[in-house]
């Protein structure tokens, strides 16, 4: 039976995914009294909003949650959906987080006794918070979809499972951070007709020079790099993820190649109506951008193998495969075949029930390694909160334990601002 919860409690974290619980496990370690509220199931995102054939796309040996590193036995493989769930569950167990499920937070704001956190099983005061609900909570949908003809199914990227879940005919993708790509692979394994609408994304070498790019990448530091000494922070924050593919066992993606294999390539969507839909002519400087990307890493990686003296295979000459004949600025989705539209554009996070200093003019948190100038409020599990692999499984353990040692040390200061 669950023990009711006292009315102020030292530390309240909202959100029960594996940031959230990884600053639980240095609290629980600390002897620091807390709670964990979560609005679904722990790890709901990973349980219950990935494809059917979802994986990892950095290799298995960076899953490294605090007390519980990668176990397996391939560490430079890329974890499948239900692999990952099965990780994060025994991260789980192994502490026993004091873990209230299925508990909405919907207000949060300045107390007399520190902080009001209200949520769904009643109003608790407590001297700090945890903010770990991450940046997916919106779905980005353009205001044009829904003047496009009721004919055409729409589906967001967040709902997408498996290819069958469409109707017969051509599918648009509609964006190329790594969720589009992924999905537009899923429809050409499948052998079912595919567009993609081709964003600004960059994209990244899986394997180079006889090792994946991120392996040598991790080991010239590159990962250790704080957001405060990134020479173009600005580009860090705001860039989309490079895109490539942990499945079946770590591949490329070159959107050239399969432009070769069939796969129809256009530019950015710029808008529709009925059945027609825009695009910019931004198609062939969108892949060169990202091959320009792609090409940069190689030489970092380059420099790194020359500098160490490290004996590693030559790279091939990079030539690129194929390119526009000319750049299709609008399509009417019926001639073309199209029968459905999935939006693989991103999402919002919205922070409307946090009623606490610490957010910028336009609703984005403001923080350094997490810490806010709210007194005793932090973030967790957000991208470049200190380096690349903040918001990954490689840089939660770092930014959680340190976040836990601030906390620890202003519960045991008494609080002092």
């Amino acid at each position: 039976m669950t023990q009711p919860l006292p009315s102020h409690l030292p530390v309240i974290i909202i959100g029960g995914g594996q940031a959230g619980l990884s600053v639980s496990w240095y609290l629980c370690a600390a002897g620091i009294e807390h709670v964990v509220f979560e609005r679904a199931g722990k790890f709901e995102s990973w349980r219950n909003n990935r494809w059917d054939s979802f994986c990892l796309v950095t290799p298995n040996w960076q899953c490294r949650l605090p007390g519980w590193p990668y176990r397996g036995s391939d560490p430079d493989g890329f974890m499948l959906k239900d692999e990952i769930v099965e990780y994060l569950d025994g991260f789980a167990a192994s502490f026993n987080p004091p873990l209230r499920e299925h508990v909405d937070v919907t207000r949060v704001a300045l107390h007399a006794l520190g902080y009001v956190v209200e949520t769904s099983i009643g109003t608790l005061t407590a001297d700090q918070v945890v903010i770990a609900t991450g940046g997916y909570d919106t779905p980005i949908v353009p205001p044009f979809a829904d003047a496009l003809d009721a004919s055409i199914s729409q589906m967001h990227s967040r709902d997408y499972r498996r290819p069958s879940q469409l109707p017969e005919g051509g599918t648009l993708i509609v964006g190329t951070g790594q969720s589009g790509v992924q999905l537009m692979d899923d429809f050409h394994l499948e052998g079912r007709p595919v567009h993609l609408a081709v964003g600004p994304a960059p994209r990244s070498p899986r394997k180079y020079r006889g090792r994946d790019a991120t392996d040598w990448l991790h080991e010239a530091g590159h990962y250790n790099i704080t957001i405060d000494k990134h020479p173009d922070p600005i580009k860090a924050l705001t860039q989309t993820n490079h895109y490539m593919s942990g499945r079946d066992g770590g591949k490329e993606i070159d959107l050239r190649r399969y432009a070769l294999e069939g796969v129809r390539l256009y530019g950015s969507v710029a808008g529709g109506q009925g059945t027609r839909l825009d695009f910019l002519p931004d198609l062939e400087k969108n892949l060169d951008d990202a091959d320009r990307s792609y090409l940069g890493i190689c030489r970092q990686i380059d420099a790194w193998i020359e500098a160490q003296g490290i004996d590693a295979p030559p790279a091939p000459p990079f030539q690129p495969l194929w390119r526009p004949e000319t750049e299709i600025t609008a399509i009417d989705l019926k001639a073309e075949g199209i029968t459905s539209i999935i939006w693989a554009i991103g999402f919002r996070p919205d922070y409307g029930w946090l009623q606490v200093d610490c957010l910028d003019d336009r609703g984005r948190p403001q923080f350094h390694r997490g810490i806010t100038r709210a007194p005793g409020v932090y973030f967790i599990g957000l991208g470049w909160l200190n380096t690349w692999g903040s918001g990954r499984f490689l840089g939660i353990d770092e930014d959680s334990r340190y976040l836990a040692e601030q906390i620890v040390a202003r519960q045991k200061a008494g609080l002092a601002a």
